[in-house]
């Protein structure tokens, strides 16, 4: 979100979202020293300069592995210019009518960077303690809030650890979420990795969920639970024993787009189902309002 074509091409898409009685959210990344890669479909690796990739910026000129490009540490005027550009998205977003938006610090991207000390070798103000380390998710979460109202919801996503030692911490995570939460925070999304290549993560179902609990806890901010969560039975026992406010989901979510239609005739609600699929609802289904196009043009009916 660079430039207000994008909110433009955007602007259809949220207004459909929104006339489906849903709300549109978008997150917003900079990729770091995992810049200037092939996108996923299309393989792994690095795109080199010479074939239209280019020289990513770090916090410090370290790579993620020999795979990827070698950064190069960004400059004081790198960073002031990064803040601003987090705020100009937030403004571009907001203009295309988007209502949640969320600052990624997660997944070795370019904000977890510089609160790792993994990455982060930095000897001004942005590195070496952890108020330094932190300082630029601040300065962004704050220059995000400026521009995005108070009455719509700012989540920030982070790694709560980086699986590996002299990393960054499930303790530092508690920690970010107190310093950030009095700045407009409103949630803490809760996953974790990715700084580090070929961690070893202790993959299985719900085994981020106790980041959430913890800093939901003790941070006393809201939190979202994500990954391995599958079932409709584990999401709802989260959110019921208070071990999250919100359950994310996304590959479930690719896998079965029908899911929270499955989810609500599995813990035994009451769910609307578009009109275009009540045949195959079950009973006791409601029908939502649809928009119906035909030949001689649009017309809104309930049905």
């Amino acid at each position: 979100m660079w430039s207000e074509a994008h909110a433009q091409a955007l602007e259809p898409v949220v207004r459909f979202v929104r006339s489906q009685g849903s709300v549109a959210g978008i997150q917003l990344a900079h990729a770091g020293r995992k810049a200037s890669t092939l996108r996923p479909w299309d393989g792994n690796g690095r795109v080199e300069i010479a074939d239209g990739g280019w020289q990513p910026v770090a916090p410090s000129a370290i790579a993620f592995s020999p795979e990827y490009l070698m950064p190069r540490e960004a400059s004081p005027d790198d960073i002031a210019g990064i803040v601003r550009s987090f705020a100009d998205a937030a403004r571009y977003a907001l203009a295309a009518g988007f209502e949640v938006v969320e600052v990624h610090a997660a997944h070795g991207y370019l904000l977890h960077e510089f609160l790792s000390p993994l990455s982060n070798h930095r000897q001004d103000e942005y590195g070496g303690s952890f108020q330094n380390r932190a300082r630029l998710l601040l300065e962004v979460v704050a220059a995000v809030r400026q521009v995005w109202p108070e009455r719509l919801p700012l989540f920030v996503r982070i790694s709560a650890t980086d699986w590996v030692e002299g990393g960054w911490t499930a303790d530092d995570s508690v920690e970010l979420a107190r310093v950030i939460k009095p700045e407009g925070v409103d949630l803490i999304d809760c996953s974790s990795g990715g700084n580090v290549a070929r961690a070893p993560l202790p993959l299985g179902p719900g085994y981020q969920t106790p980041f959430a609990e913890r800093i939901r806890h003790e941070a006393e901010i809201a939190t979202g639970a994500v990954g391995m969560i599958t079932s409709p039975a584990q999401a709802d026992h989260i959110i019921r024993t208070e071990q999250a406010d919100l359950v994310l989901l996304a590959r479930e979510m690719l896998r079965d787009p029908y899911w929270p239609l499955h989810a609500a005739q599995a813990l035994g609600h009451v769910a609307t189902w578009p009109v275009q699929y009540l045949r195959a609802a079950p009973a006791g289904s409601q029908p939502r309002t649809a928009l119906i196009t035909t030949c001689g043009g649009s017309s809104r009916s309930s049905m």
